[in-house]
């Protein structure tokens, strides 16, 4: 018996065909999402759905051919974005995605979205569903037949099982802002106060419920890529901390109940359990800004323009010397867009290449786990190992050695390189009720 999960990533799509009970990957493929549209605006970045749908339904057919025992279909996908649905569940409008900016931008009264909604109690970031669609309303950008909108893996599973109306798993909802984790719905009177009509918003479920069925198999609600990650690393949630790093960064800690925390947030998991999550704006970026750095050197030398990471290695390797004291909130931080990275403690004995290099890899550990500091009292007993995943720290032994250090934990990668599609998967046998998950979890 197998499990099929998929991932919309923002540039690629990742399927695992996950075998049961073993749980080990029978298969997987990767294809590209299809880019982003053109468009005249330098804040817009939208998607076309209808073009994922066509790539992730021939993948899923030539799978389903060739795999005539699977048992379940599992969704999970990149979170934040939006797009727009008639009532009978067709895409309206392209997938705004988390990229796109409209809800920073000032609106006649010079305010943006997603301040008119943070004046009323709402946390909502420029990106997030409730601003977008708030800005869309606000400029006459709603499509007429719109009767509801939801994240583009959610539209994935309507349009496989011809479902009408969206049904948002919690941990998809919370993400769009506007929405209160204890009630598990949305916020509907300040919806109102800024103008938003509520019967537009989708259905929330706590559940993994099913949406229905794909060619006979069973097709689960959504889990947020965050989630879906976490379940695909973790084996004992509630001794472990997951780090990721990519282009961003981010920690996640299993807590039993929401714990606010300055520069974290508190994101529905399976149940009323949830996940901690602390996230950098610059991550990875870090690395690959300091590399851009020694190209434009080489280059003005009269080196050929080339990638400059295995240069940069080998000085790692060759020449250790002392990390240069480096904060790496390049591009500010999610409290404060403003702030700005910085070095400090040079003397002359350290102006070596190998230091600033060392130095921006622990200052990244660093950032996160300042982060998991102010997140660490929410989830009762502290974690006592780290899990890494992401391509950032999978391909950096520097960069593992500097969070087994700042965090003072054993780390270990993660098996599974398409880890949210995996936990996807995982997620589509615990609706269907072949797998406990919190069992899985170590959390029953």
């Amino acid at each position: 018996m197998k499990s099929i999960g998929i991932d919309l990533g923002t540039t690629s799509i990742s399927v695992n065909v996950v075998s049961f009970p073993s749980l080990t990957v029978w298969g997987k493929e990767t294809l590209e999402t299809g880019g982003f549209l053109e468009s005249p605006h330098s804040w817009e970045r939208a998607q076309d759905p209808k073009s994922v749908l066509f790539r992730v339904r021939q993948v899923l057919d030539s799978l389903l051919d060739q795999c005539p025992d699977v048992a379940a279909i599992g969704l999970t996908g990149q979170m934040h974005g939006i797009l727009y649905v008639d009532g009978e569940g067709n895409a309206l409008s392209p997938l705004y995605t988390w990229q796109d900016g409209r809800g920073g931008l000032p609106l006649s009264q010079g305010k943006s979205a997603c301040q008119l909604l943070g004046e009323k109690g709402a946390r909502c970031a420029p990106g997030y569903g409730m601003g977008t669609h708030l800005y869309n309303l606000k400029m006459g950008l709603v499509p007429p037949e719109a009767q509801s909108f939801c994240t583009l893996a959610d539209w994935l599973g309507m349009a496989l099982t011809g479902r009408e109306r969206p049904l948002l798993h919690q941990s998809q909802a919370a993400a769009l802002g506007l929405y209160n984790s204890a009630s598990c719905s949305f916020q509907v009177e300040i919806a109102r106060s800024v103008g938003m009509n509520p019967a537009l918003f989708p259905s929330v479920t706590g559940e993994l419920s099913l949406l229905g069925e794909y060619r006979g198999v069973p097709v689960s609600v959504s889990l947020g890529d965050n989630q879906a990650s976490f379940l695909g690393s973790v084996r004992q949630a509630r001794q472990t901390l997951l780090v990721n790093v990519g282009t961003g960064a981010q920690i996640s800690l299993y807590a039993e109940r929401p714990f606010q925390a300055p520069g974290a947030e508190s994101r529905p998991f399976l149940g009323s359990s949830c996940l901690l999550v602390g996230s950098t704006l610059c991550g990875g970026a870090a690395y690959a800004a300091l590399e851009g750095f020694f190209r434009e050197y080489a280059v003005a030398a009269g080196a050929p323009d080339q990638p400059q990471y295995d240069v940069m290695a080998r000085l790692l390797k060759e020449a250790p010397s002392r990390p240069w004291q480096v904060c790496t909130a390049f591009s500010g931080t999610r409290e404060d867009p403003s702030a700005s990275g910085s070095v400090q403690g040079l003397r002359r004995e350290d102006l070596h290449p190998a230091g600033f290099i060392a130095g921006v890899l622990y200052g990244m550990a660093q950032e996160l786990y300042s982060l998991y500091q102010a997140m660490k009292p929410g989830a009762g007993l502290p974690p006592q190992k780290l899990v890494a995943s992401g391509n950032g720290v999978r391909r950096n032994p520097c960069l593992q050695r500097a969070l087994a250090e700042t965090f003072s934990m054993p780390l270990s990668l993660v098996e599974a390189q398409e880890e949210a599609a995996f936990g996807a998967a995982l997620s589509a046998l615990g609706a269907t009720g072949r797998l406990s998950l919190k069992e899985r979890l170590g959390i029953e």
